[in-house]
């Protein structure tokens, strides 16, 4: 149900974008979704096509591109894929790092008319 108000969320700041942009119709919002976020893009869809009608942004198609997990050494400061078995660090072998990618949801960009 957390979606509902993250949908709202970005659907007000791609309104936002448009009336700025002085577009009359959003045709389309592109979502970049964590692999690793609790947010599913059926519940989304759900909820923007609950949300948008009666807005410029009504009939909208949502694209997801999916951001995978990608992690940082503390010790090394490496940036690697994270992995689903665990793993070091490939270049210092630490098990010591932070998630920096994979459970962000944003809006990237519009489609306008």
């Amino acid at each position: 149900m957390h979606e509902l108000g993250i949908t709202q969320q970005i659907l007000e700041q791609a309104l936002a974008q448009a009336q700025a942009a002085g577009a009359e119709r959003i045709t389309g919002l592109n979502l970049a979704l964590g692999a690793l976020s609790d947010i599913t893009p059926d519940s989304v869809q759900f909820y923007f096509d609950m949300l948008s009608p009666g807005t410029p942004a009504a009939g909208a198609q949502l694209s997801f591109r999916q951001v995978q997990p990608v992690m940082r050494c503390r010790q090394c400061g490496t940036e690697f894929a994270w992995a689903t078995d665990g793993q070091n660090c490939p270049n210092c072998g630490s098990d010591r790092y932070d998630l920096i990618h994979g459970r962000e949801f944003y809006l990237e960009s519009i489609d306008v008319t």
